[in-house]
């Protein structure tokens, strides 16, 4: 080949080049254009002051900061979650309308049989912000110090014992899980609200629950409950001297608590993007890890193909342990 051929090669394939790489820049700007260009609303399918209304505010305030735009939080509760999932599933895909997600996502399915939702299909992943387990915990008059001592008494009283849960809650399918797994027969007595799982447990009305640790270890440290474990594989950073349920006597056993966002399916991948990068930048934030850390959790802030693969992972999951549960919806 001549000098002069290799040459208009050459320029040929950078024309190319850089023809293409102008191209993709800008399918990518325009995929998120100058978003966000007016609020944000973001969906709490529960109550205010809850754990995940809390994380989500947080969460909420720093991109409003980060992007110089407000992230307005709009609760809606009710359904055990499905109702406020079912309005984000059903919202334009246009980034202006986002989701805060907890384990009730990926296990509605094995609850409810008409869903206004599909949590693969209708969603698209942002990311995952945070896990917490949750303390097992018993009345102090019970005797029981351990996972193991509790096994045992229920083994030997069946039926007489009681777990307060809140109806169709991630701490409910927690405890049923146990229930199943330890081969143990304690009844499930169901609340609409924790407040008051925890008002009967410190009472003596129901004998032990699953609870959240920013719930819980108050009672705890107040000496109105024992905690003996918590639910996740590995021991909570918070509370170390507390051993996991799989190493108290339910080998295998793992439930833990999840927050994350989701969008609804079809939201550009810039805009899906941009805001799993910033709440990624948010959750590493001293502040906000600090504000985890006092709850129990620990900040993940993954990216969007690493929650979609765990969504994707613990709905067939929830399915099977409902189904080996034998657990119904009261």
């Amino acid at each position: 080949m001549s000098l002069s051929l290799a040459c208009s090669v050459e320029v040929v394939f950078s024309i190319a080049f850089a023809t293409l790489a102008c191209f993709v820049s800008i399918s990518h700007a325009q995929d998120k254009g100058d978003y966000p260009a007016k609020p944000v609303r973001v969906i709490v399918a529960s109550g205010a002051g809850g754990p995940s209304d809390v994380q989500a505010r947080l969460l909420a305030q720093k991109l409003s900061e980060s992007l110089k735009r407000q992230f307005v939080i709009e609760n809606r509760p009710g359904g055990g979650g499905t109702i406020g999932y079912g309005v984000a599933a059903k919202a334009p895909p246009d980034g202006y309308t986002l989701l805060s997600v907890v384990p009730t996502l990926t296990y509605s399915p094995a609850l409810h049989a008409n869903l206004p939702f599909d949590p693969i299909r209708d969603f698209a992943p942002i990311a995952l912000t945070a896990r917490a387990p949750y303390i097992v915990a018993v009345h102090p008059a019970l005797p029981v110090r351990s996972v193991r001592e509790l096994i045992a008494l229920a083994r030997s009283k069946p039926g007489v014992l009681a777990m307060g849960q809140t109806n169709g809650s991630p701490n409910h399918l927690a405890a049923a899980y146990f229930i199943s797994a330890a081969n143990v027969n304690i009844r499930i007595i169901p609340y609409k609200a924790f407040g008051q799982v925890l008002v009967d447990a410190m009472a003596g009305e129901v004998q032990a629950l699953f609870g959240a640790v920013v719930n819980t270890r108050p009672h705890v440290n107040a000496g109105k409950l024992r905690a003996i474990a918590v639910s996740g594989a590995q021991r909570s950073a918070l509370l170390p001297q507390l051993p996991t349920v799989a190493e108290s006597g339910v080998p295998g056993y793992d439930v833990t608590g999840w927050y994350g966002w989701v969008a609804p399916a079809g939201t550009p991948a810039g805009i899906v993007n941009l805001v799993s990068t910033e709440l990624a930048r948010a959750i590493r934030s001293p502040d906000v890890a600090r504000t985890l850390a006092e709850d129990g959790a620990d900040p993940v802030g993954s990216t969007p193909a690493q929650f979609q693969k765990l969504i994707a992972d613990e709905v067939p999951r929830w399915l099977k342990i409902v189904k080996a549960a034998g657990m119904r919806m009261e």
